[in-house]
């Protein structure tokens, strides 16, 4: 599932791609992709041009003249670049096609990806991205603390709630549990300030390093065709052996997500 280092990747290319280009016509071949009414999404945009990119937690925001589209690629979603003469797959759901004669195909295998309309003026402060925490560069340690200290869950679990702190994921927040040396089995209420504004500072650091090097190709990600190099610097995701102690990197469900930890170097408190 692209996180937010992969999604921060794919608004960086696109940007170099369709910023100023014009949608000639939108085709939209899967109606669910599309949030509410893929017929008045597709003609409400047709004829605008893609003034910026941006981006909270895991969502795109697609800026136009006079309206926007949020886009979250869930799990296996991504867009594609391409020229018109480009025979479509059959994981192409939809096609933004340019004046100029380029095309822009959201692409997804599972088909699990949305794409909504929203108010250019006001989607910071409307659902779905009004009930988002802070990124944690706006992180408040204060803020985070209060959600967290009286919590049962574990630690890993409140990483992945995207409304105490957005854009991580599974992967990155196995990275983080890592790095701080916590078992993510352990609850939040036994984290204290000290360490909950360290949590802060390691996910911030973390992210900036994956972002650095363009993501973590996983499965199917990539930026149109762009792949990123973080994988190589995983310490636990996907590992066998510790790189600390060189003990056996265990994996287990923790709330239904696939965890991998060293129970040596990680340890549990409460």
């Amino acid at each position: 599932m692209p996180e937010l280092p992969e999604v921060e990747t794919v608004r960086q290319t696109l940007k170099n791609f369709i910023i100023g280009k014009t949608i000639k016509e939108i085709q939209v071949y899967y109606d669910p992709i599309v949030t509410g009414d893929s017929d008045h999404f597709a003609n409400t945009l047709t004829g605008q041009t893609i003034c910026d990119i941006d981006r909270i937690g895991k969502y795109l925001i697609f800026i136009l003249d006079r309206d926007a589209f949020i886009s979250h690629l869930r799990m296996e979603g991504k867009y594609n670049i391409v020229d018109a003469s480009t025979p479509l797959n059959k994981h192409e759901h939809l096609n933004f096609i340019f004046r100029d004669g380029s095309e822009l195909r959201y692409q997804d295998t599972r088909k699990f990806g949305r794409l909504e309309l929203v108010n250019k003026d006001t989607y910071r402060q409307d659902l779905p991205l009004a009930k988002l925490g802070p990124e944690p560069w706006d992180a408040d340690p204060e803020a985070i603390y209060a959600k967290i200290n009286k919590s049962n869950l574990p630690i890993k679990t409140l990483l992945l709630d995207q409304t105490i702190m957005t854009g991580i994921g599974n992967i990155y927040a196995n990275e983080i549990c890592f790095t701080m040396k916590i078992d993510p089995r352990t609850p939040g209420k036994r984290l204290s300030k000290k360490r909950v504004a360290e949590l802060i500072t390691v996910s911030r650091e973390i992210l900036e390093q994956a972002i650095a090097q363009g993501g973590t190709t996983i499965h199917s990600f990539d930026a149109n065709g762009i792949t990123g190099l973080f994988q190589l610097q995983l310490n636990v995701h996907t590992q066998k052996i510790c790189p600390v102690c060189q003990g056996t990197i265990t994996k287990e469900m923790v709330r239904g997500r696939g965890t991998y930890y060293c129970k040596t170097c990680q340890k549990k408190k409460g």
